[in-house]
């Protein structure tokens, strides 16, 4: 794999393989993501992009290999070791709960209080205020920071978990499809928000399906293809077509982690 000169890797995955049962999902996956970069993971359903996310996030650990973070050997055992180090996911099937709010939402695990004659309470106009301001930066309506979240809309909720990125990102963003539940409108301004966001000191994974969206934001793309990955490329020395081609298998490579 070619590095890059003068970029420091912030994420180092050497040979992780995942298997359920007798379903192999990930096999020696192996990649460096540089500091300021956005990547796209690409691949047909099926083809280990979630699961890799989730063993990145901390959601359930691989069978095998490692994965390094600022040079540091990593071993989440939960999400919340991986967001304590700054890395913060948004998943495709929004992982929040219904039966809460915006703020309930955005802040939960990361209450914020004030001390009240020797007593901790909830700074809740804080955290509104805060909600506001993220929800606003995000660019999409939301009636009310108040309402249960089983009462908005897709792109709504979608609205909710993209202002987690936005408040909690610190170092690596993992995005699955962020943009499956919105509208033209609203994907255009999460995606001009990735592309700001990844200009901030800030890296950030990116799983689409859409290749159109994928080309417009992304510094370098990863294919996978039945859990392996088939080609690594930089954007400007790749067009659509060969990333469909190795996407199908019309394109093989002898040498299936080459990077050029």
């Amino acid at each position: 794999m070619n590095g890059a000169p003068g970029r420091n890797v912030i994420l180092k995955v050497e040979g992780v393989s995942k298997s359920f049962g007798s379903v192999v999902a990930l096999n020696n996956i192996c990649f460096e993501l540089y500091e300021n970069e956005i990547v796209g993971i690409v691949g047909d359903n099926g083809a280990g992009k979630s699961t890799l996310i989730k063993i990145i996030s901390g959601n359930f650990p691989a069978d095998g290999g490692e994965i390094y973070f600022y040079g540091k050997r990593i071993h989440f055992r939960s999400p919340s070791d991986a967001r304590k180090m700054g890395i913060e996911t948004v998943y495709q099937d929004l992982s929040i709960c219904n039966n809460l709010d915006s703020v309930s939402n955005i802040f939960i695990g990361r209450e914020i209080y004030q001390n009240i004659l020797g007593f901790e309470v909830l700074n809740q106009n804080k955290m509104v205020k805060r909600t506001v301001e993220v929800l606003n930066k995000v660019g999409i309506h939301i009636p009310s920071v108040f309402e249960k979240m089983e009462y908005l809309s897709g792109g709504q909720r979608q609205a909710v978990a993209l202002g987690r990125f936005v408040a909690w990102g610190k170092k690596l963003i993992l995005l699955d499809e962020p943009t499956a539940a919105l509208g033209v409108r609203e994907t255009r301004k999460v995606l001009d928000l990735i592309k700001d966001t990844g200009k901030k000191n800030v890296s950030i994974i990116l799983i689409t399906h859409n290749l159109q969206q994928m080309f417009e934001i992304v510094d370098r793309i990863i294919v996978l293809r039945h859990g392996e990955i088939v080609g690594i490329r930089e954007k400007k020395e790749t067009t659509p077509d060969e990333i469909v081609g190795l996407i199908t298998g019309a394109v093989f490579l002898s040498q299936p982690n080459e990077s050029r």
